[in-house]
């Protein structure tokens, strides 16, 4: 018992909080003040909840600031019904399909989830590389 002991050194059979232990650390005291308010840095109050657990909220916030800011205009080539449709139900039709997304892949096995997302990652570069090599090949076909 005593070989074993002394094979391990000295130190090992310490205990971390004995004094003269040189493994132990020194804790340093931090004191500070940390200081929150309600109203941001434009003092926009929304009822206390600058920032929502979900995220869907957040960008929906962010997307009525930069509209109020007129940056999401829409293009003046479109017609009427599309300025009418991406004014309206857009933004929400999106909203309300990225929730069927998430709720569906939350209900999901995680291993299927990462599979279809692999099978998707292989398959989608694969296609294009095919669609590009034959239209090389009938652009080759038609330049000889």
């Amino acid at each position: 018992m005593e070989a074993a002991a002394s094979s391990f050194g000295s130190n090992a059979l310490l205990p971390l909080s004995s004094p003269g232990n040189p493994r132990r650390r020194r804790q340093k005291n931090v004191t500070g003040v940390i200081l929150a308010s309600k109203r941001d840095a434009y003092d926009r109050d929304y009822g206390g909840q600058i920032v929502d657990e979900n995220m869907i909220v957040l960008r929906k916030r962010i997307h009525e600031i930069e509209t109020i800011e007129g940056k999401h205009a829409p293009p003046t080539d479109w017609m009427d019904w599309e300025k009418r449709y991406y004014n309206t139900n857009y933004h929400s039709d999106i909203y309300e399909a990225m929730a069927v997304f998430q709720s569906q892949l939350m209900n999901t096995r995680p291993s299927l989830v990462l599979g279809v997302a692999a099978l998707i990652a292989f398959s989608l570069p694969t296609s294009v590389g095919l669609i590009l090599f034959h239209l090389a090949d009938m652009a080759n076909g038609f330049l000889l």
